[in-house]
């Protein structure tokens, strides 16, 4: 997920035209804590695409991550249980995974743009994130244009890629399907560098010493908690449940718990 991407909305309509008949009766929609309407009673489903640590990653079996455990706060203030659904990122930033109710929203280190905007409505910002780029120890690439004549690797449907794509005359480059695959391909030399967001990237160079961040683009990117268009009720007890968290220190406790610091004010 990378701030992850914009994939252009291609053909989002119609494909909401076909599904939006078959939506109501495949998925429940039942009514839950405080009268918001969640896609099975008792559960807050939280569609995201795995691996992307450190804001979801599987650990011992289960899914944790900076991500999961401030929707947790928005689980246990409806008084349901936190369900995490690993789906292509495709399908949750085109807003397709709302329309067959598949989640009832989105975390997924998913950046705020006006593309997805259109098809799902975000929560308040909660996370600043930039590009980065990551390469094998001792290599120099100080930005995208250093790497004319090289490859780099991005993960499909991403912000990074699309920044790859602006800045990348010259460069080869290579497109994977998920953070993992594009990662080892940076350690095991597939690729010259790789673009992602900052914060996965330097959360894998604290795990592989061999490999560093040599760069990184202020692209003023915001992460936001997708959910499908219209559904105030729950967007609205996501963002209490941010400001909350942000006014008594549970936000920091948690910044610190995944990344070791507090946020930069």
């Amino acid at each position: 997920m990378s701030a992850r991407s914009a994939l252009p909305v291609i053909a989002v309509a119609t494909a909401v035209a076909v599904l939006a008949g078959c939506s109501s009766t495949t998925s429940g929609g039942k009514k839950g804590s405080g009268g918001l309407e969640l896609v099975s009673s008792g559960t807050l489903k939280t569609c995201t695409h795995l691996p992307y640590a450190p804001f979801q990653v599987k650990k011992d079996g289960k899914v944790v991550g900076f991500d999961v455990d401030l929707v947790d706060l928005v689980a246990k203030d409806l008084g349901v249980t936190q369900e995490i659904v690993n789906t292509p990122f495709e399908g949750i930033e085109t807003g397709q995974d709302f329309t067959i109710r598949k989640c009832d929203l989105a975390a997924a280190g998913m950046t705020i743009t006006p593309a997805r905007d259109k098809v799902m409505d975000f929560s308040d910002p909660y996370f600043n994130a930039t590009q980065a780029l990551l390469t094998k120890k001792g290599k120099p690439f100080k930005k995208v244009e250093d790497l004319k004549g090289k490859k780099l690797g991005y993960q499909k449907a991403t912000t990074g890629g699309i920044y790859a794509k602006k800045h990348g005359a010259g460069v080869e480059l290579v497109e994977f399907e998920d953070l993992g695959l594009l990662l080892t391909a940076v350690k095991s030399g597939q690729v010259d560098a790789g673009i992602n967001d900052n914060g996965v990237l330097f959360d894998y160079v604290k795990q592989n010493p061999d490999t560093a961040v040599t760069a990184e683009f202020n692209t003023g990117e915001h992460y936001g908690i997708g959910v499908r268009t219209g559904n105030d009720a729950l967007r609205k007890k996501i963002n209490a449940a941010i400001k909350k968290a942000k006014s008594d220190g549970t936000y920091d406790r948690i910044y610190k718990k995944w990344f070791g610091t507090t946020p930069k004010s």
